[in-house]
């Protein structure tokens, strides 16, 4: 019998073709979406999901605070790791690890000669000990884990990372040979562990004796120091599960008070140590991880209602249509009803076209996924493979979705179906006299819904895309177009190298201007001092972002003095100059009193020669914060350089580059040359909006369409039942215009309806989104009417066709039964 209900099935859907295909379109997007976001949550869900006890492991990192802010990092003091096993109650591992932040030179030694062919900068390095290693859990292919990392100059190497510093051996017999480290130091390959085979954010694939670290040449300077925080120190801890994570966070503050010189603290700085759980480590946007890019779970929850939006919409996309087709089956359900057919078998057969309509849907929903997939590539990972499908979890997901979704979809349009007359069915006139029955009013009901969400998709899209518009013209403050930036090595220690690369770089005529600075004006890596002020009655600590440059930092970033004088280069701090908000926070009505007056930065007094107009530090998410600018060239590794427009006389900013690097490999032989654009670096603050305006526009051409969809099976079912009506409002004298008018009417009536819906919600979910910008725009009201205007435009250029037609078609043909 159910082979029967399959055969009728597939034979009813060949007869019926432009319905299903459009019936096949509008469930393949809503159930690819859920296949493809599914796929996305999966994979980043599943990050460090493979380390035994891991919901008891955690990661200490530090909140401190100043001067009313509070900053972020997942760095911790060198000595804390080695003291909390045993002063703090509950830690079962303190497992520390330094992440070596730059390039490292490491190279093969063979009889004691280097082997110059695998020269190489590696990255992915830690110094760490055996703690690590077990609480992570690699699997040892050669070595002991006991005694891997033990001693000094140690290093255990991840299989591919083995594989290519000695091809050509196995674990075994690479285990004992010796690696160059940096210019001299040698180093002993003491194990080969397994690479992990599991979605991780521990990537690291070279790990050294972290005892190495303490007695050589790459030692840290803050190596013993309590008071000093440096970055890439890391410490995880494994506690046990009775005791809780507020009591050993309590315990390191403890600990860390204990300890800290307090002669070398005066106090404003509050430190705090917190346990981030391995869980949150992928998530965590306000600590760092370990170069795989984070995942945000809002990002992702909004995939999943977006997704769970278009899904819903195409499920009610087809339930419209099915229903609206219903007057095209009457006749065969009469027959069937007359002839003994109960209502569960014409049930079934409903449900049984759906199913089928459902897995096409589906089929054509997994090639449409790898399409998908690269629309999202922003939201994912880079090594993220669309394989996955082939994972079992993930046929499983579509087994039960494709049943689900057929079950909803199929299951109201098969109730209805069974439950008319026979008699009015084979008569053909159900349809004609029940045009306000309850039917219909659902079906309006789910094309108001339809239009609700797609219009709402439209007004965020059209707002989100305003405020982005908005950032990246605003005038922050400074010049950003046609200037590139690149870092010298802090380590550099020949003090000419730098005057003859930027002396080099203004002798090339497709350069206008160069400057040597500690960052461009605009950076997400801020230094911040407390700077004191004494105004004869009290001294007015404020917290101050500082930016370092030389005579031609001003003028080559366009930002203005607006009193006093520029910055002269210098060896040492001399001078400051300000900009508009710190003078008022200093209490000063007109800026330009505050020059002549000193400020105090540690013990030493510095006087304010200049004011410059305010420009924003970092992204239009934040205000301007009270900032000084000064001249000290040993804190000064960016070199900024000015070109001049692209296509003149003077040559092409390609060539320029080139002739850039050229000289950098002059000085720099063994260092790579990266340069960014500082437009670019702007452009990246807002990565995350333009994304969601990416992803915005994609949820609502989706949503269009699939309405359009419903909106054309509610024109199909309207025109069926009142084709009678036509006719007779056509021999009476109505003329083609005026019965294309009446029938657009009730469409617009109920894109209308959706967009008084829309517009409140559209408006209160952009408003709560616009707080997080310090500087925003308004939302206006024509840019509600312009999502009004595209919804009102393309479902009647959809339906257009379809009322023309009928309002067309020869009167005689509908009355013939009359």
């Amino acid at each position: 019998m159910i082979s029967y209900y399959f055969r009728v099935a597939l034979k009813n859907l060949s007869r019926t073709k432009i319905f299903t295909i459009i019936s096949i379109a509008g469930l393949s997007i809503g159930i690819s979406a859920s296949l493809v976001v599914y796929l996305v949550a999966n994979y980043q869900f599943s990050f460090d999901k493979f380390e035994q006890d891991r919901r008891s492991i955690y990661r200490v990192v530090t909140d401190y605070s100043f001067s009313g802010q509070t900053y972020h990092s997942s760095d911790v003091p060198f000595p804390l790791a080695d003291v909390v096993e045993q002063q703090i109650k509950g830690v079962i591992v303190a497992a520390p690890f330094y992440i070596w932040e730059e390039d490292l030179k490491i190279i093969p030694a063979a009889n004691g000669q280097l082997q110059l062919d695998n020269l190489g900068k590696e990255k992915n390095i830690v110094f760490t000990d055996v703690r690590y290693l077990n609480l992570i859990g690699y699997h040892w292919l050669a070595g002991s884990a006991k005694t891997a990392l033990s001693e000094p100059y140690k290093i255990v190497l991840v299989e591919s990372k083995a594989k290519h510093f000695f091809p050509n051996l196995s674990p075994f017999d690479i285990v004992g040979k010796t690696l160059i480290v940096g210019n001299t130091m040698q180093a002993v390959v003491s194990g080969v562990v397994s690479d992990i085979d599991k979605n991780t954010d521990f990537n690291f694939k070279i790990l050294i004796s972290r005892t190495t670290l303490e007695r050589s040449e790459l030692r840290p300077h803050n190596w013993t120091e309590w008071n000093s925080i440096p970055n890439n120190s890391q410490l995880f801890l494994k506690i046990s599960n009775h005791v809780p994570p507020k009591l050993v966070e309590k315990d390191l503050h403890d600990v860390f008070e204990k300890r800290r010189d307090k002669n070398n603290d005066d106090g404003t700085i509050k430190t705090i140590f917190k346990l981030q759980s391995l869980n949150e480590l992928h998530f965590d946007p306000d600590y760092s991880t370990y170069g795989v890019p984070k995942a945000y779970k809002p990002t992702l929850y909004s995939l999943m209602y977006i997704a769970g939006f278009l899904l819903l919409l195409g499920c009610l996309n087809f339930i419209n249509l099915t229903t609206a087709r219903a007057a095209e089956k009457n006749r065969e359900i009469g027959i069937r009803k007359t002839l003994g057919g109960r209502r569960a078998q014409l049930v079934m057969q409903s449900f049984i076209e759906t199913f089928v309509l459902t897995v096409l849907a589906t089929f054509t929903s997994i090639a449409l996924a790898p399409i998908i997939i690269n629309n999202l590539s922003e939201f994912v990972a880079k090594d993220f493979q669309i394989h996955f499908i082939l994972d079992g979890k993930y046929f499983l997901f579509v087994f039960s979705l494709t049943l689900v979704v057929a079950i909803f979809s199929g299951y109201l349009p098969a109730l209805m179906l069974s439950r008319y007359k026979p008699a009015l069915l084979l008569k053909n006139v159900y349809f004609e006299k029940t045009e306000k029955s309850l039917n219909t009013v659902i079906r309006k009901i789910l094309s108001t819904f339809q239009f609700t969400i797609a219009q709402l998709f439209i007004i965020l899209t059209l707002l989100v895309t305003k405020q982005i518009i908005f950032m990246v013209n605003k005038d922050e403050g400074f010049k950003k177009d046609a200037i590139l930036s690149f870092y010298t090595s802090p380590r550099d220690t020949v003090s000419s190298h730098k005057p003859v690369l930027i002396n080099r770089i203004k002798s090339f005529p497709e350069v206008s201007m160069v400057s040597l600075c500690m960052t461009p004006p605009s950076t997400t890596s801020n230094w911040t001092e407390d700077l004191a002020y004494n105004d004869g009655k009290s001294d007015i600590k404020t917290n101050v972002i500082l930016r370092c440059g030389d005579s031609e930092y001003l003028k080559l970033y366009g930002i203005r003095l607006i009193a006093g004088s520029n910055i002269e280069s210098s060896d040492t701090l001399k001078s400051f100059i300000i900009n508009e908000t710190y003078s008022r926070a200093l209490g000063f009505a007109n800026p330009r009193q505050a020059i002549g007056k000193v400020l105090r930065w540690e013990s030493k007094m510095i006087p304010i020669t200049g004011i410059v107009a305010d420009f924003n530090q970092v992204s239009l998410h934040e205000t301007i914060k009270p900032l000084a600018i000064f001249s000290q060239s040993r804190s000064e590794f960016n070199i900024s350089v000015l070109l001049w427009p692209s296509g003149t006389h003077r040559g092409t900013w390609r060539g320029a580059i080139s002739k850039i690097e050229n000289a950098w490999k002059n000085i720099y032989p063994d260092d790579e040359f990266v340069y960014t654009f500082f437009d670019s670096d702007i452009a990246e603050y807002y990565k995350t909006e333009k994304n969601m305006a990416r992803l915005l526009t994609w949820a609502s051409g989706l949503a269009v369409f699939i309405s359009c969809l419903g909106l054309l099976g509610l024109v199909i079912h309207t025109t069926n039942c009142r084709t009678k009506e036509l006719g007779v409002r056509k021999v009476l004298g109505a003329s083609t215009l005026q019965n294309v008018i009446m029938l657009w009417k009730e469409f617009i009536a109920l894109i209308i309806v959706s967009f008084a819906i829309a517009a409140p919600i559209g408006y209160a979910v952009i408003q709560k989104w616009l707080q997080g910008f310090a500087y925003r725009t308004t939302p206006e009201w024509w840019l509600f009417l312009s999502s009004l205007a595209i919804m009102l435009f393309i479902p009647l250029v959809t339906v257009s066709y379809r009322t023309i037609t009928v309002a067309l078609s020869n009167p005689v043909k509908s009355l013939r039964a009359e």
